[in-house]
């Protein structure tokens, strides 16, 4: 591997900026994961930074409705730079892209926030660390911003740090961090600033409008940003005139103004952008050296395939309390395309709100579907829904899912419809059931772990002779024990494990220390795949490796279809 240092012998780390124009929502992540992809076809090594300039601190609280999933990553917090000690590991769900196309772990720290930038300033003032002087927006916060971003390069060893600034350029909330960026480029050697906009085009003429384009770069160019390359989201494939429209206002060769089309799979995108030549005018613009090595663009072009060209097809339901947007579930609907793709078959995904249920309405879907899946959530909004679907499932011996709050949902319908406990609940959702089933354990965990919420990667003990060790196999260590990612405050009630245990329901995984169910199941002679895991495999499910439930759930659903 070629790697760039400066006089003193020291390695150099590249930094390659992505912002975006027009509006949001553009799929800035997937431009950011597909740049950091065509960069390790050529060998080199990559972590990503996702800015996001709203003044939460984190992404744990924002609704789902509103800015999508929250992604969980592998590890905590490793410092306590922040006042409030923070142990958190909820961050933007681009991660989760990032993680998905680029096989890698990224840690917290590299997601930055408004909330954190200007939490850390204040702090330090109050610390007298500014000795008096007059705290500003420039150098003060710019100055933290560059710190956290020259801290990812730091942190890991890596050839590229690949920085996503959320939001649109001309947003207030984000002029601090141009304006950093705007710093970072004068006194970085190594660095490429990507624009992503939007083209639309009118119904009545069909063309394709640059116009919004170029009021976005001249935005960015006010503040002091000229891009390196422009990319073009849009329906069809970039027309030239368009590109030359964009090279000639946008103060860019035609070279530089790459086309983001509507594609069959996202996965593809890396490709398309090799195709135009992205790859080769990074590496001429930055004066790096290519080194494309076919053997890992062929491997990702066969992964591609197999999302392209299925020969089998299956149809799943997802009932959740946000059916309505697919980005509040977009690592669930990913690792089932991963998994789907692995096994060669087209995958339909529905979203069936739960409240519904309650009515009576909505059954024929989950009848029409090859497999249930009942996802995370929090609030009692449609929990009755959601444990019909898991008592249909169950008595019509149709494969299901459920995944944290899922799994609490069957450990509910369980209790009340076989063990004879009618009114056992979560106290979540009543906090006066007689039987709580489902419990915050609030104090217990507040002695293992620290706080209320179980976050980041947790060890999970698997039992040998049950469907769970049979789908975790090859994945164990030597103990039986494998990692998945954690994101809840409830759990099932240690007293009523015994009572469960006898009804039939079989406890395959459980936390190694502490009595924590972490996995159930039902034997295979009574329920071809009744399955349910507290944890959230999704977040570790890649597209050359798909998560194991999920992709012995697809298996089990193409099975029985």
């Amino acid at each position: 591997m070629f790697i760039w240092v400066s006089k003193l012998g020291v390695p150099m780390v590249g930094f390659i900026f992505v912002t975006g124009g027009v509006l949001s929502g553009l799929g800035k992540g997937v431009v950011t994961a597909s740049i950091g992809k065509i960069l390790q076809f050529r060998g080199y090594r990559v972590t990503a930074i996702k800015i996001d300039p709203y003044l939460n601190v984190d992404a744990g609280l924002l609704n789902p409705y509103e800015h999508g999933e929250v992604f969980v990553t592998e590890k905590v917090w490793e410092e306590t730079y922040d006042p409030f000690k923070i142990r958190c590991a909820e961050v933007d769900m681009d991660f989760g892209t990032y993680e998905r196309f680029l096989d890698i772990e990224i840690p917290p720290w590299n997601n930055i926030t408004t909330g954190q930038i200007y939490l850390s300033v204040i702090t330090k003032e109050r610390r007298g660390e500014f000795l008096g002087k007059t705290v500003q927006i420039i150098p003060h916060v710019t100055d933290e911003i560059k710190c956290r971003i020259r801290r990812a390069a730091n942190k890991r060893e890596v050839d590229f740090v690949l920085v996503e600034l959320g939001g649109t350029v001309g947003d207030i909330e984000g002029m601090p961090f141009l304006e950093a960026l705007r710093q970072l480029r004068l006194e970085e050697k190594k660095t490429f600033l990507i624009h992503v906009t939007l083209i639309p085009v009118l119904k009545e003429k069909g063309e394709q409008k640059t116009k919004p384009t170029q009021h976005s770069v001249k935005l960015l160019q006010g503040a002091g940003l000229q891009p390196d390359g422009i990319i073009a989201r849009c329906k069809e494939e970039l027309g030239q005139e368009a590109k030359r429209k964009i090279a000639l206002f946008c103060n860019v060769p035609e070279t530089a103004v790459f086309s983001d089309h509507d594609l069959e799979t996202i996965y593809e995108l890396p490709l398309i952008l090799e195709e135009q030549g992205l790859g080769k005018y990074i590496c001429h613009k930055l004066g790096i050296q290519q080194n494309l090595e076919e053997s890992k663009i062929n491997e990702w072009k066969g992964y591609v395939e197999r999302f392209k060209r299925p020969r089998h097809h299956v149809r799943i339901v997802l009932v959740g309390k946000y059916a309505r947007l697919s980005d509040s579930y977009v690592s669930i609907n990913e690792a089932l395309k991963h998994a789907a793709a692995h096994l060669n078959a087209a995958i339909e995904i529905s979203w069936l709100e739960s409240e519904p249920l309650e009515f009576g309405e909505g059954f024929e879907a989950l009848n029409q579907a090859n497999g249930i899946l009942i996802p995370g959530g929090y609030g009692s909004r449609g929990v009755e829904g959601k444990i019909l679907a898991v008592e249909w499932a169950r008595k019509r011996r149709k494969p299901i899912l459920g995944i944290c709050f899922g799994l609490q949902m069957m450990i509910i319908e369980f209790a009340r419809n076989v063990c004879g406990l009618k009114e056992a609940n979560s106290t979540e959702v009543d906090p006066e059931t007689p039987h709580p089933v489902i419990d915050s354990l609030k104090k217990e965990k507040e002695k293992w772990f620290g706080g209320t919420q179980r976050l980041g990667s947790q060890p999970i003990k698997i039992l040998k002779g049950t469907l769970a060790h049979e789908i975790y196999r090859g994945h164990l260590d030597m103990e039986g024990i494998v990692l998945e990612r954690h994101r809840h405050r409830y759990e099932v009630n240690p007293e009523y494990i015994n009572l469960l245990k006898e009804s039939g329901l079989v406890i395959s995984g459980f936390h190694p220390e502490f009595p924590l169910v972490e996995v159930i199941e039902l034997p295979k002679r009574e329920h071809p795949f009744f399955f349910g895991v507290q944890a959230h495999p999704e977040f570790k499910s890649r597209v050359e490796r798909p998560s194991p439930p999920y992709l012995a759930f697809i298996k089990a659903a193409l099975k029985t279809k």
